[in-house]
């Protein structure tokens, strides 16, 4: 039987630390952070979260075989060691992951983006399950993505090959993006880009948006839904972004399937649909059609890429 395998999921706001076997989650907790903050003072943190569900399940480090952390960032999974953090926990690229696993827990250590993780996940035990040729895009806060290309990670000479797909350019002199581009797909359909987006557009003072406290995907779907105008060109607008950026990766990375996950999705009802179309539409597939599909666990997915991120079969 695979031994259990110690994972933390690192976003910019929390991290999720778990005990994960397979397709099992077998405890779990999470903690909030602040990515402005400093990572390492978090890592006590983890160690003893991590001791706690080791206690809760009768098991010892020993037991597990590994730690592996998903990070909000480039993270080169050859060297252990994130490479670069754009603007969150910055003094990650200074920290050795490894030592601090062996120190706290005697364990191997594994690290790699987080989008790349989930992606891992739903291969492993996932919507992507049977598929060596897939994509992953989550559409949230942010826009992540990551490629498998014949059962294998695409991670490049710079570890960012394949997990920049929300950095892709969708719109040529669109917004400034947190990256340092212009007009990529997640300056343009993200959840942090939406509030901006959506007080700079025409005829905004006049839609319930802008009665709206906070401005985001679930109001601008249910407005939408309601028959307000802005609303509703908005949210056409992020789904020709999110559909446009999938045929994009599809002529990137010939994927037979794309994930789709993310909070947003919440409303896959409508998004995968219109993806679905668009791609049947404008990708250039000769050989037949890529399936878009949902990703099936959710913010869990990160943690379920830890066995196999850790048994490097990837």
């Amino acid at each position: 039987m695979t031994r259990p395998a110690i994972a933390i999921d690192l976003g910019g706001s929390h991290a999720k630390i778990a005990v994960v076997q397979v397709d099992k989650l077998l405890a779990a907790h999470e903690v909030s952070l602040d990515s402005a903050e400093k990572l390492r003072p978090a890592l006590d943190v983890f160690a003893q979260a991590v001791r706690e569900l080791l206690a809760e399940l009768h098991l010892n480090a020993a037991d597990c075989q590994g730690v592996a952390l998903g990070f909000c960032g480039l993270a080169d999974a050859r060297i252990g060691r994130v490479v670069s953090t754009n603007k969150k926990y910055e003094d990650a690229p200074s920290i050795d992951f490894r030592a601090w696993s062996q120190q706290e827990f005697e364990l191997p250590f594994a690290i790699e983006n987080d989008a790349r993780m989930a992606l891992l996940g739903e291969q492993h035990v996932g919507a992507a399950r049977g598929c060596d040729n897939v994509v992953m895009i989550t559409l949230g806060t942010g826009i992540g993505g990551a490629a498998m290309i014949e059962g294998k990670l695409l991670r490049g000479k710079h570890a960012q090959a394949g997990c920049l797909g929300g950095h892709l350019p969708a719109k040529v002199g669109g917004r400034p993006c947190t990256c340092g581009a212009i007009g990529c797909l997640e300056a343009e359909a993200s959840g942090w880009a939406l509030p901006y987006i959506a007080r700079e557009w025409d005829g905004f003072a006049h839609s319930d948006l802008a009665k709206c406290e906070t401005i985001n995907f679930r109001a601008l779907f249910e407005l939408a839904a309601a028959g307000d105008r802005i609303a509703e060109e908005i949210l056409q607008h992020c789904l020709n972004v999110w559909a446009t950026g999938a045929v994009g990766l599809i002529h990137a990375y010939d994927p037979e399937r794309i994930v789709i996950g993310g909070g947003v999705m919440r409303r896959a009802d409508v998004i995968l649909p219109y993806i679905q179309n668009y791609v049947n539409a404008h990708a250039w597939t000769p050989w037949g059609k890529v399936e878009i599909v949902a990703a099936q666990l959710g913010n869990d997915a990160g943690l379920f890429g830890a066995t196999p991120l850790l048994t490097g079969i990837v």
